[in-house]
C-alpha cells in the first residue's frame, strides 16, 4: 500500500494508511519512549513526508532513528493517534519550535538565491555574523590596525569604509599619525570598489588574518561557558552553578562574574533602560517583571511614566499565576534585546563585578 494515493492524501490520512501497514489488532498499547516517538511519526509520514525531516538530521541522529525504527516492534491505532495529538500539541505550544540564524536561513533558501539569502542575513545577522566585515569589527581595533599598517594605504582605506564607522575611528586613531592621515585623504575621494578588487581584499584578510588570528587568540572557556550558562532556563543554571561552587568556587565565581542576567538589566544607565523599555512588547514585558525580585521591579517602574506604570502593573496582575518557564523565556527575550541594542551602540552595557565594559 503506498503512503500517498495518486489521489493527493493529506498527511493525516497518509498516516493512517502507514498506521494500517503497523498495527496489530492484538498488540496492547503501551507508552513510548523518546526516540521511538521520532520513529513511530517518521514510519507514519512516509518517505515524502518524512524526508525533509531526515534532511535536516546529521548520519549520527539518523542511526539513532533506525536502530528505534527496527526495535519500534507493532504500533496501535490508539498509539499512533496519542502521538499524533501529542505532536500537534507540542508544535503549537512555544516549546517546540526554536528559530535561530541557522533554520531562518534553511529556510530562505527553500525559496530564494544564495546571493538574495546572503544579502537579507547580512542585514540581521548579530556583531559575531559570518561576514568578513562584521567579523572585523569584533577585532580590537590596535590588533587590526597593528596589520593594517603594513598595507597599502589604499587597502586600508577600503577596509575601514567597509567596518563599523566607530570602530574604523579606533582604528585610526592607533595607527601611526603620517599613515592615519594619508588613509583619511584617500577615505575622503574613494570611488566604489569594483566587485573583483573587494572579493580579493575580503579573500587576503580571510586567509592571511582572520585565520592567523583564530589560531592564535583562543577564546577563554570561562566567558564561554558564561554564555552556555546565560542561555540555561533558570533551575537548570541554578543546578549548575551549584553543583561547580561545590566543586571549585574558583571557577564558578569567574563564571557568574562574565554572566549577564536579566538582573543586570536594573542596572543599566536610566537612558539604557528607557531605551529597552520602549523596544519590548508590552505583554513580553509584564511577563517578565512578573517574576522579577521588588528591586528589579521598582527599578524599571521609576523609568517608566507614572500612567504606563500603572496599566503594566494592571496587566501583571490580571496574569494570575504564571510559570517559570515563560517567565524564564521573557527575561531572556528582554536580555537578548539588551545586547542586540548594544551591538547596534544605542546603548551601552556594562559589567558591574568587574572594570571590563560588557559589549553584545
Amino acid at each position: 500500500m503506498a503512503l500517498v494515493s495518486q489521489s493527493g492524501e493529506t498527511p493525516p490520512e497518509a498516516a493512517k494508511a502507514a498506521a494500517q501497514l503497523i498495527v496489530s489488532e492484538t498488540t496492547e498499547a503501551r507508552v513510548l519512549k523518546g526516540d521511538e516517538k521520532a520513529a513511530a511519526l517518521l514510519l507514519a509520514l512516509g518517505p515524502d513526508y518524512g524526508k525533509p525531516i531526515f534532511d535536516e538530521l546529521d548520519e549520527l541522529e539518523i542511526k539513532q532513528l533506525s536502530r528505534a525504527m527496527v526495535r519500534l516492534g507493532p504500533i496501535t491505532q490508539e498509539m499512533l493517534d496519542d502521538l499524533m495529538i501529542e505532536f500537534v500539541t507540542a508544535v503549537s505550544s512555544n516549546g517546540s519550535l526554536a528559530g535561530n540564524t541557522d533554520t531562518t536561513e534553511r529556510l530562505l533558501l527553500s525559496f530564494l538565491s544564495q546571493d538574495k539569502v546572503d544579502s537579507i542575513m547580512e542585514e540581521i545577522r548579530g556583531p559575531a555574523g559570518r561576514n568578513m566585515w562584521e567579523k572585523l569589527s569584533n577585532v580590537q581595533a590596535d590588533v587590526l590596525a597593528a596589520y593594517l599598517k603594513n598595507e597599502y594605504p589604499q587597502t586600508i582605506a577600503v577596509v575601514l569604509s567597509k567596518i563599523a564607522t566607530d570602530h574604523a575611528s579606533q582604528v585610526l586613531a592607533v595607527l601611526p599619525e603620517e599613515l592615519a592621515m594619508d588613509v583619511v585623504q584617500r577615505m575622503l575621494g574613494l570611488d566604489p570598489v569594483q566587485k573583483e578588487i573587494l572579493e580579493k581584499i575580503e579573500s587576503t584578510l580571510r586567509t592571511e588574518f582572520m585565520s592567523t588570528l583564530n589560531h592564535s587568540k583562543r577564546r577563554d572557556s570561562h566567558e564561554q561557558m558564561a554564555e552556555i550558562f546565560n542561555s540555561f532556563d533558570r533551575q537548570t543554571e541554578a543546578r549548575f552553578i551549584t553543583t561547580l561552587e561545590e566543586n571549585n568556587r574558583d571557577d564558578a565565581e569567574r563564571i557568574k562574574a562574565l554572566m549577564f542576567t536579566f538582573e543586570d538589566l536594573a542596572k543599566l544607565e536610566s537612558s539604557a533602560i528607557q531605551t529597552l523599555l520602549a523596544r519590548m512588547d508590552k505583554k513580553e514585558l509584564a511577563m517578565a517583571l512578573k517574576g522579577a525580585n521588588d528591586a528589579v521591579k521598582a527599578t524599571f517602574f521609576e523609568n517608566m511614566a507614572t500612567r504606563t506604570g500603572r496599566l503594566l502593573r494592571d496587566d501583571m496582575e490580571a496574569m494570575g499565576p504564571v510559570r517559570l518557564k515563560d517567565v524564564d523565556e521573557a527575561q531572556g527575550r528582554m536580555v537578548s534585546t539588551a545586547k542586540d541594542l548594544a551591538a547596534k551602540g544605542e546603548i551601552m552595557i556594562m559589567k558591574t563585578k568587574a572594570d571590563d565594559q560588557m559589549v553584545a
